[in-house]
């Protein structure tokens, strides 16, 4: 690690004040949690306690995740229950959008955990969930956050097919620390998912890194130079928090000043967006990145 970096992280000993999150306000946010709550509702805003849940609610943005809570995958960093999913549900992808309907959302970021279990890897429902939002919400935008799918194309086609505005899929960690990190990915595999989305025509591309987990300043911008090099257009860089004691621990805190410096040279290298901050999650501001 270069003596610039360790000037600019902090021990993880205890969270900084930097990491201080405000409790979310507003009459956008009251009106949508009394809807969430009304009518059982689910959003991972919700369920995951995202700290920006306030700010992207009063935007009209708001995160659902489908094919279940169960993951098939055990990445040391999320707090997702790992194990034997259950049965697809067919009517997920009217209820979510029904959900977004209620909810009178304007961008929709839907997500998933991997279904390495089934035979699509799950690529069928995320298909028919666009399908069905499109259907009951024409207005609303859309971002998919995407597994790997294993990189197997037939199943990356079905979601470029949709054409959501913009499809993500999160790298989340340096190359040397993803065997570690994401048990089951690969980094490689992960880059030429972005790199086959793009080729193919899909309309933006989009991945996220976390931070904290032990990297080197070189290696985070090794990161940002491959997916620009697969033609990624925006990118988002937040701080690793720890969801539980059984998870990875958090090796430092980020200083703002670092992430400031990652901002400034994602665009340099061509990014049309940049979202760098310790609070920064995979859909922050995901609104602004259709354009």
């Amino acid at each position: 690690m270069s003596t610039e970096t360790l000037e600019r992280t902090t021990p993880a000993k205890g969270k900084p004040k930097w990491l201080r999150v405000k409790l979310p306000t507003g009459k956008k946010y009251t009106q949508l949690r009394s809807l969430v709550d009304k009518y059982d509702l689910h959003t991972i805003c919700t369920s995951g306690s995202c700290p920006n849940m306030g700010e992207c609610w009063g935007e009209g943005t708001a995160t659902f995740m489908i094919l279940g809570n169960v993951c098939t995958r055990s990445c040391g960093f999320c707090g997702v229950q790992t194990g034997r999913p259950s049965s697809v549900d067919w009517a997920e992808p009217e209820k979510v959008a029904r959900s977004i309907k209620i909810m009178d959302i304007k961008h929709a970021v839907v997500t998933s955990v991997d279904r390495d279990d089934l035979k699509d890897m799950g690529s069928i429902i995320w298909a028919e969930t666009v399908k069905a939002i499109r259907r009951m919400n024409p207005k609303t935008t859309l971002e998919t956050l995407i597994p790997d799918f294993q990189g197997i194309e037939r199943h990356l086609d079905r979601i470029i097919e949709v054409a959501p505005e913009v499809v993500s899929h999160n790298m989340e960690t340096v190359k040397r620390l993803t065997r570690e990190v994401r048990i089951q990915a690969k980094y490689e595999r992960s880059l030429n998912v972005l790199r086959y989305l793009h080729d193919k025509g899909a309309n933006r591309t989009k991945s996220g890194i976390m931070l904290g987990l032990g990297e080197r300043e070189e290696e985070v911008l090794q990161t940002m130079r491959d997916l620009r090099a697969a033609n990624v257009d925006v990118i988002t860089i937040g701080q690793y928090l720890q969801p539980s004691k059984k998870h990875l621990p958090v090796k430092e805190f980020i200083v703002p000043e670092q992430f400031k410096k990652y901002e400034a040279i994602g665009l340099d290298m061509g990014f049309r967006h940049v979202e760098s901050g310790a609070l920064v999650r995979s859909s922050y501001k995901a609104h602004k990145h259709i354009d």
